[in-house]
């Protein structure tokens, strides 16, 4: 067993009697660990034996924690610059940082113009005030309040994403407004997990679901069968007896959801979530969850947000851009409307 994780690894044993290949000693296992990405994180796949799968397991684990680091905005690590770090030397001096920054960067910075600006890591000053009122809220109830406006009209002059400047030559990012700070939760647990998929592939681990809470992510399909994953989406009503909303058959896919239903809190009876958009700078109230299917996990997560803060046609013309990619809208009231081909997906 190892050190640096607690396992939950259970052995599904894979019987095959009329064929006679190397597919008859791969067994289904699966695990769990907790911590990374502040959500836990569940594994799913076949190996030829238990220490096998147990290597890719710490594998991810060890890939997930590298960048779980180097994407928080909360605390500090030895030897480590992470975005923190660029964070506490906005308007002070340029940063050197490892390429998966730059590139987290990059990324989020293609992310804010597809997504028209609703996607914009360069939120922090508005969202950190929104996770000091929630968390208060969350702690002391009764006197839970709303942020006033001015203060985040204030916060959101800070938020302009030009301002990051990232030089590819020296590895470096500067936030050029001392006032302004950078938070990643709207893409960075997505874009991790797709990175992290990329290296456990090449290791041999080609079947299997990586699902980083709730960022779901698939490999090919079963070995067993040779057929898709299924997997379910989360009924965002948590009073209902149904738990999973509608259930999709998915291979080498990614399936991300946003949601209202997670982080949030409760001001004279309102409930407020997490997701903020960039245009009232107040919680979107559109939908109870957008769930976005596509290729990228990374791409997934940043639409996902995007369209939760989007008026549905609006949010639709943009998904119909993207080749390969379909979503499904839940309203307050629980009605459902699909983009094109999603409902092929669902499974019957």
């Amino acid at each position: 067993m190892y050190k640096r994780v607690i396992l939950i690894v259970c052995m599904v044993l894979f019987i095959n009697i009329t064929t006679a290949c190397d597919i008859n000693k791969t067994k289904r296992y699966e695990a769990e660990f907790l911590e990374l990405f502040n959500t836990a994180t569940q594994i799913v796949g076949y190996s030829e034996n238990k220490r096998e799968f147990e290597s890719y397991t710490q594998l991810i684990y060890d890939e997930l924690k590298a960048y779980h680091e180097l994407y928080d905005i909360y605390n500090d690590y030895d030897g480590i610059n992470n975005i923190k770090t660029i964070n506490d030397n906005a308007g002070i001096k340029p940063i050197k940082v490892d390429k998966e920054i730059i590139d987290l960067i990059k990324f989020s910075k293609d992310a804010y113009v597809l997504t028209k600006g609703k996607t914009n890591i360069a939120m922090g000053s508005v969202l950190k005030i929104w996770h000091d009122y929630r968390t208060e809220g969350i702690d002391d109830p009764l006197n839970a309040s709303l942020p006033p406006i001015d203060l985040l009209k204030e916060a959101a002059l800070h938020t302009d994403i030009n301002n990051v400047i990232v030089d590819e030559e020296n590895s470096t990012v500067y936030l050029n407004d001392p006032d302004m700070s950078l938070d990643v939760g709207a893409i960075a647990k997505g874009y991790a997990t797709e990175r992290v998929s990329e290296v456990v592939k090449e290791k041999g681990f080609v079947s299997g679901i990586l699902s980083v809470g709730g960022n779901v992510l698939t490999l090919d399909k079963k070995i067993d069968s040779n057929e898709e994953w299924s997997v379910g989406i989360q009924n965002p009503d948590k009073d209902s007896e149904k738990h999973t909303l509608k259930t999709v058959n998915l291979s080498n896919k990614s399936l991300v959801t946003s949601g209202n239903y997670e982080r949030y809190y409760t001001v004279d009876g309102k409930r407020y979530n997490h997701i903020i958009d960039p245009e009232t700078l107040f919680p979107a109230e559109y939908f109870a969850a957008v769930t976005i299917i596509c290729d990228d996990s990374g791409l997934a997560d940043a639409l996902s947000t995007a369209l939760f803060t989007m008026p549905l046609e609006q949010g639709k013309e943009l998904i119909e851009s993207i080749p390969n990619t379909v979503a499904m809208w839940i309203f307050n009231d629980g009605s459902i409307v699909y983009s094109n081909h999603f409902e092929e997906l669902i499974k019957n």
